[in-house]
């Protein structure tokens, strides 16, 4: 892309203003290729959000009209990816209520919110398994385990244990291998899917050095390639770094992760970020908080291009209202600072390839709202902040998918020219 700088700034400087509309939905599956996404040979910017609940609530399908509501206004304010579970161990609606035995109407769910991403154009995350007992998680696969008579210490033998690991593959083989009630297409083929994620947010604080998570998702990320080769896939982290780079974390926090080494693995295709300021630097602050968010992204954004050489996407952010004095300004300060360094980064054809507020919600979710909810449709400064990267991640896709027309044309141009050339030489010999 580094030939078209020059003429890609002028495209984009005389780009008529206005309201963008999105460059076209498109099917075929994202790929990578050096530091960006890129979706039918132009790169792709993943500007979307999390809906973590589109397979529970449509489970039930007289609330189906919640994720329609939701693609709709999504769709309509430039929003084209949405990172969702694909996950529910035990518990209520479970999608695998115990191992290997699976709840067809909540996997009719799921079929119906993948179906539905298809046909508004949005692309999805799906994430096998949780590190946190909500929905069931690893708590859960080790309870399962320990009432088969495996000897389990702690929650962190999700990563060790075989008889675990075993029924964690099996997850990931039968949700791969499923093939959607409405739209006939497994989920392996599935181009409506960009990518796998093996787990929400890894932790595994009885191993600091970071050895135990490395080494499963290492084996994971071999495993489910072994399976799929269409879909990209990333971990799951949150970002933190492990003990060379400790002192970036929050607090110096460490959780057995490293986001270097981590992302590193082969099969793990573009690197994850989650921020939230608010909860890891909660005695600080606001001033200090903002002031941590700005160097935590630009820190991953240049360790990515630097170091990974692969595409960074900052899959979770957002500051929760719920707290007394919390006022959507601050709220909005904290999506500006990430959407800034996104487009920083995305114009200069950077590592940066998007960013995934949490959470979404439609109307009449109230009973969803963690404080962190937005709802589109509800007029907001939020709701513009989001719309403007919308439109400014457009344009820029925009310009290389003109970019690359161009190039198409002037290849098109130079063998028409020696195809001519060629005919009149023979033209020439022959008289």
């Amino acid at each position: 892309m580094k030939r078209w700088g020059v003429v890609f700034f002028v495209l984009l400087l005389i780009q008529s203003p206005g309201i963008l509309k999105p460059v076209e939905a498109e099917d075929g599956f994202v790929k990578t290729r050096g530091l960006q996404l890129v979706l039918n040979g132009v790169p792709y910017y993943a500007h979307g959000f999390n809906a973590y609940w589109l397979m529970y609530v449509a489970t039930d399908p007289s609330q189906r009209d919640k994720i329609l509501s939701a693609f709709q206004e999504a769709t309509k304010h430039g929003l084209s990816i949405a990172r969702t579970w694909a996950f529910s161990d035990g518990g209520y609606r479970p999608l695998q209520s115990s191992p290997g035995s699976y709840n067809e109407q909540t996997f009719q769910g799921l079929d119906f919110a993948i179906s539905e991403a298809k046909k508004h154009g949005i692309k999805l995350i799906l994430s096998l398994v949780n590190n946190y007992e909500n929905f069931g998680g690893r708590k859960q696969y080790v309870d399962w385990a320990r009432s088969q008579g495996q000897s389990i210490t702690s929650e962190d033998d999700f990563y060790t244990n075989s008889v675990v690991k075993d029924f964690y593959r099996n997850h990931i083989k039968t949700v791969l291998t499923r093939t959607n009630s409405l739209t006939g297409v497994a989920y392996k083929d599935e181009p409506t899917i960009m990518a796998w994620e093996l787990m929400n947010e890894p932790r595994c604080t009885s191993d600091p050095s970071g050895k135990t998570i490395q080494a499963w998702i290492t084996e994971m990320a071999s495993y489910l390639k072994s399976i799929d080769g269409n879909h990209l896939l990333e971990v799951g982290l949150e970002g933190f770094y492990g003990a060379s780079k400790q002192q970036t974390n929050p607090n110096y926090f460490q959780v057995g992760t490293d986001f270097i080494a981590n992302n590193q693995i082969p099969g793990i295709d573009f690197a994850t970020v989650h921020s939230y300021p608010d909860q890891w630097l909660s005695g600080s602050s606001y001033e200090d908080q903002v002031a941590f968010l700005n160097n935590w992204v630009n820190d991953h954004i240049q360790d990515a291009q630097k170091i990974l050489k692969k595409p960074i996407l900052f899959a979770e952010f957002g500051r929760s209202l719920k707290e007394s004095g919390y006022t959507t300004n601050q709220r909005d300060r904290i999506f500006t600072t990430v959407y800034s360094a996104i487009y920083s980064s995305a114009r200069g054809g950077g590592a940066a390839v998007g960013g995934l507020f949490w959470q979404l919600l439609a109307e009449g979710m109230d009973s969803f709202q963690d404080g962190y909810g937005v709802v589109l449709s509800e007029s907001s400064s939020t709701v513009s902040l989001i719309s403007e990267e919308s439109q400014r991640l457009i344009k820029i896709r925009k310009m290389y998918a003109r970019l690359r027309n161009i190039e198409k044309w002037k290849r098109a141009r130079e063998i028409r020219r020696a195809q001519r050339w060629s005919g009149n030489k023979l033209n020439d010999t022959g008289n």
